[in-house]
């Protein structure tokens, strides 16, 4: 009897001992050794930066790819037992819109990443600066006639020869167009009457993919285009004869940014992640290896490209941006018409 006794307490102990050791999931606590990562980027800068992280650590990490649009409805879907630990990549609006599914995180190299690089609420934490910009081609503009302001734009010279995208296609031409609505926030019709003048001058020209601008202004197919600093970047890297300007009356720099899944089953893990992608080392890298600004003001920009402080930048409301998508594209669509 007493040996019965003796091995039912220890059948006990073994079944305290492996619930103390697991989540309501069933999942080790504390000691795993993965991490799900869900990220929009292209394979180009996943693997990499990955395949280091995890000669680093020793953590596995499984990644899950896919339009920022579609992951983050994923999030959503996945509320209260996610698939994912950590979502990496995405403009930081979209991270914004979607901050109830995240978990508030302050990174490790908080201190080294300038204010507008990261959410007030710790939501979010920048990966890479994305300013927005004036491209022109150089062999159909001369530098001294190029844009160097919005206002520009919308001189009869550049009567539909700009390229820019649809907002409603393009994640990049929205910011584009929230950009252009705080620089003429006080044009007494909080920036519209200057869109309807650029709209105007678009006559009727508008892209329906992101890529399609940069591509466009360097094959001749357009003087002038607006587009993320880091496209235009990589024809000027290139060698096509394409320069860039910054809107005098302020540009934005929306970072695109890496967030902590709330509820995350390996949230250390994820932690650790992100600050791994903003460490200095890596935010090096990016420069270097992919032509990305860093959200570090202890990174140097790309070979060619001024540095951050030296950008003049709108008072860009990320929160605003977010709140008001649907309402910004009504409006902006309604000016389509109007122009029809």
């Amino acid at each position: 009897m007493k040996k019965i006794f003796t091995f039912l307490v220890a059948i006990m102990l073994l079944i305290i001992i492996s619930a103390c050791g697991s989540d309501d999931n069933g999942e080790a606590s504390g000691n795993s050794n993965t991490l799900t990562v869900y990220s929009p980027h292209q394979n180009e800068i996943i693997n990499p930066i990955v395949k280091e992280f995890q000669e680093r650590t020793g953590i596995k990490v499984d990644v899950v790819t896919g339009g920022t649009g579609e992951l983050l409805n994923r999030v959503t879907a996945e509320e209260g037992n996610p698939g994912g630990d950590v979502f990496w990549g995405g403009g930081a609006e979209s991270l914004e819109a979607f901050g109830d599914s995240f978990e508030p995180y302050k990174s490790a190299e908080d201190e080294a990443i300038p204010t507008e690089f990261k959410s007030p609420n710790n939501i979010w934490t920048g990966f890479s600066a994305l300013p927005m910009v004036i491209m022109y081609n150089q062999e159909m503009v001369s530098d001294m006639d190029a844009p160097k302001e919005w206002k520009d734009l919308t001189d009869e010279k550049w009567t539909g020869k700009i390229a820019f995208v649809e907002p409603s296609k393009s994640g990049s031409a929205y910011t584009q167009l929230v950009t252009m609505l705080s620089a003429y926030s006080d044009d007494g019709n909080d920036g519209w009457n200057f869109v309807e003048e650029f709209v105007a001058n678009l006559d009727g020209t508008i892209l329906s993919s992101s890529s399609a601008v940069p591509k466009g202004v360097a094959d001749g197919e357009f003087p002038v285009g607006i587009t993320l600093e880091e496209a235009a970047y990589r024809y000027i890297a290139g060698g096509s004869s394409v320069d860039i300007s910054y809107p005098e009356e302020g540009t934005s720099a929306v970072p695109d940014g890496v967030a902590l899944i709330k509820d995350a089953k390996n949230s250390e893990n994820a932690e650790e992640f992100i600050d791994f992608l903003v460490s200095k080392d890596v935010q090096e890298m990016i420069v270097e290896d992919f032509g990305r600004r860093a959200v570090r003001d202890d990174v140097n920009p790309p070979e060619g490209l001024i540095g951050s402080e030296e950008i003049p930048l709108v008072d860009y409301d990320f929160g605003w941006s977010a709140d008001n998508k649907d309402s910004v594209m009504n409006q902006f669509q309604e000016v389509l018409i109007e122009q029809e």
